[in-house]
């Protein structure tokens, strides 16, 4: 079998060197590139079967030019993304663009070699078709809140279905975590999940990315082909575009589909989960999204929690992180301090799980000490503070109620840390009665009194 070809995009000389002599070694063939327009150079010498892309460089950021790539055409081979300055928010796009995992730098030798391998063994497995690389989250949903314990439960049931179900919840909640769950308890479970990021079925080759291609005696694999009898992961309804919507449902409506040169009908096998963000009912009220495919879909609807409404959980998912990062990765474990997990535990976590993994491994990997401190988690959650928190968090999305509680929360650990931890000098700067303001800071999780300040000065 002849060498795996992988082009190396990164503007940093160093880097490239460096990832193309250890792949080398490896016995793959590799080709480099410092810049976007010298990427499109060595893609019009022959398509890779693996490109490592860079999010920061200077013509053109990573992100634009894997845009302009699903946007040409389907995206013919993997891409993991590498950056030095990741965050949840392009980790996710990056994902919704097609992006198989994204790897931070400084690379971990051991992490980079195990991502490689698992992109080209899923192109060899289906070629063009979703692996099931991504953001690394718990395989079941993870956690002793009444919310997951009711998240656990309404999956072992809908696992025992045949029918669509339908995951409903914010970006980072873990959605693809608990359908990768219903499928290893159900019957499909020894057929694969097949992970289909829907922001790549647009355009011209949108019908063959879904349904598969015949051309000149060979088949190309589509989703439903490599789906087969196991499960269709359809990731993020949201993204689907109207002409799209209609292939879908022909395809679900009729239980059978025919690939594009093809003449044959084939059977449709494989079972249906499919996520979408909150906002896909009000696109369905609204018209933009099909509602006869959002019924259909939607046979089973479940509900997956934002992490703020299990907060509790926050410190043995901290553990949990901590634990399956410093084994996969072959990096120092951490454990975080009590103060640090107290914080961690107030944090409004506006990117989920995906965000608190994020932050994990950010602090295995550039902190020292054995423990981590509270120091350094304020020094991580300031810039998501001082940039607006409660706009960040889209306060309009969410019921009065909870919306409520994070304007207050936030408001008053700010005024807290303004006024150095004392609630007397709180309670002057608010207006607010002493012990009003106790019992708000006790509801509210607020817990001043890691301050170590006398609260009566």
């Amino acid at each position: 079998m002849p060498a795996s070809q992988i082009l190396v995009v990164d503007d940093e000389a160093d880097i490239r060197d460096m990832v193309q002599e250890i792949l080398t070694e490896e016995g793959y063939q590799v080709q480099v590139a410092g810049s976007a327009a010298e990427a499109r150079s060595a893609r019009r010498q022959g398509e890779p079967d693996l490109v490592l892309l860079d999010i920061w460089m200077p013509d053109m950021d990573g992100i634009s030019l894997l845009k302009e790539w699903t946007r040409e055409q389907r995206l013919p081979f993997p891409v993991v993304m590498m950056s030095g300055h990741g965050s949840v928010d392009t980790a996710i796009e990056a994902t919704r663009l097609g992006a198989l995992d994204f790897v931070e730098k400084p690379l971990s030798l051991a992490k980079l070699l195990r991502t490689v391998e698992q992109a080209i063994a899923s192109r060899r497995h289906a070629p063009g078709a979703p692996s099931a690389l991504g953001l690394s989250l718990p395989q079941e949903p993870f956690g002793k809140s009444r919310e997951m314990q009711r998240l656990r439960e309404q999956c072992q049931r809908a696992a025992a279905q045949d029918s669509p179900v339908l995951l409903l919840g914010e970006s980072g909640s873990g959605r693809e975590s608990a359908a990768r769950h219903m499928h290893a308890l159900s019957a499909y479970a020894a057929g694969p999940f097949v992970n289909a990021v829907l922001a790549n079925l647009r355009g011209e080759q949108a019908e063959a990315r879904l349904l598969g291609r015949e051309q000149d005696g060979k088949t190309e694999a589509g989703w439903l082909d490599a789906a087969g009898a196991g499960m269709l992961f359809l990731n993020e309804l949201t993204d689907l575009e109207p002409a799209a919507q209609q292939l879908l449902l022909g395809v679900l409506e009729q239980g059978q589909y025919t690939r594009v040169g093809g003449r044959e009908p084939q059977t449709l096998d494989a079972r249906i989960l499919a996520s979408a963000l909150p906002e896909i009912e009000k696109r369905v009220s609204d018209g933009r999204f099909r509602r006869d495919l959002y019924e259909r879909l939607a046979g089973v609807l479940i509900q997956v929690p934002a992490l703020r409404s299990y907060l509790e959980d926050v410190p043995e998912l901290l553990r949990y992180y901590s634990d399956a990062l410093a084994d996969s990765d072959r990096i120092k474990y951490r454990r975080f301090s009590v103060a640090a997990q107290n914080r961690l535990r107030n944090y409004p976590w506006p990117g989920n799980l995906a965000e608190l993994r994020n932050l994990v491994q950010r602090f295995l990997v550039l902190g020292d000490d054995s423990e981590v401190s509270l120091e350094e988690v304020e020094a991580v959650l300031t810039p998501f503070r001082a940039d607006g928190p409660l706009v960040n968090q889209d306060l309009l999305s969410l019921p009065l109620r909870e919306a409520r509680e994070h304007f207050e929360r936030a408001y008053l650990e700010q005024q807290l840390q303004l006024c150095g931890g004392k609630v007397g000098k709180l309670a002057e700067r608010v207006g607010m009665e002493r012990t009003h303001l106790y019992r708000k800071l006790n509801s509210l999780g607020i817990d001043f009194r890691q301050s170590g300040i006398d609260d009566n000065e």
